[in-house]
């Protein structure tokens, strides 16, 4: 199943995420837990940033493998989840980083990027048994953008839209609270 979970930043989303798949795992007796980490370790703040996140799943049995391309990493992730991919939660950190990397780091345009990821997406939902997505809310902030940053917000829209459209579950968390748009029902434990 795949599910996208979207929230502004510091709602709490990632700690959702990690519980989700956590309790997923239980649920369904899936035994290997895939953090694939989007974020590019280029400053400082995404420094802290990484390492505050290691902490919150220190001791939950997460795999991580640092991608910032996503799923680019075929044979990385085959190796993680040897023969049975199908015993496998992946949980994809972010979607925003996710696209700036290709965007910004790779030179991709917007589109080409939005396509990538949906075939990445597509090819691991047929791999593996579990997909949880996070990304972030950036179309709140009253700012108007031009130039990249707008291409970039763009694209970021579109790819939500198309997740949120083939995801079986989506949600948005505020608060540290889901709000389930799609598919509650299927997060019930």
């Amino acid at each position: 199943m795949l599910y996208l979970l979207t929230g502004g930043c510091g709602s709490g989303k990632s700690e959702y995420a990690e519980t989700l798949v956590c309790r997923l795992a239980g649920r369904d007796g899936i035994g290997i837990r895939l953090y694939l980490a989007t974020m590019e370790s280029d400053s400082r703040e995404a420094m802290e940033r990484i390492a505050r996140h290691r902490r919150l799943r220190q001791g939950k049995g997460f795999v991580t493998v640092e991608s910032p391309c996503g799923f680019r990493e075929r044979r990385l992730l085959s190796a993680c989840c040897g023969e049975h991919p199908e015993d496998t939660i992946v949980l994809l950190e972010c979607m925003s980083n996710l696209l700036a990397n290709l965007m910004f780091s790779d030179g991709m345009d917007g589109e080409a990027a939005e396509e990538e990821i949906l075939a990445g997406i597509k090819e691991a939902r047929s791999r593996y048994r579990h997909i949880v997505v996070v990304t972030n809310e950036i179309f709140s902030d009253g700012s108007r953008y031009t130039g990249e940053m707008e291409a970039y917000c763009s694209a970021l829209g579109e790819v939500n839209r198309a997740l949120a459209a083939a995801a079986d579950v989506f949600c948005e968390v505020v608060y540290s609270i889901p709000v389930f748009l799609k598919g509650e029902e299927a997060c019930r434990f």
